[in-house]
């Protein structure tokens, strides 16, 4: 009994620590868009987009040139 217990605090700490790790992020662009990602963007200083995670999963690029901020919500 004392290791299902344990086994269980265990499946809920590694749960909430998932659930905390991931953040969202909204790209604000010149034109009044306001992109949510589901990773956090990052600078390809080679091509100068920056690579995200849309909110379906899906990989997404935008031109640096385009973005005015980037906030985490």
């Amino acid at each position: 009994m004392k290791r299902f217990l344990t086994m269980i605090a265990v499946t809920v700490f590694c749960v909430v620590g998932l659930v905390a790790c991931s953040s969202q992020y909204v790209i604000g662009t010149k034109d009044g868009r306001m992109l949510t990602t589901d990773s956090k963007p990052k600078l390809d200083e080679t091509t100068g987009m920056y690579i995200y995670d849309d909110e379906e999963g899906r990989e997404t690029m935008i031109k640096k040139d385009d973005v005015v901020q980037i906030l985490e919500r």
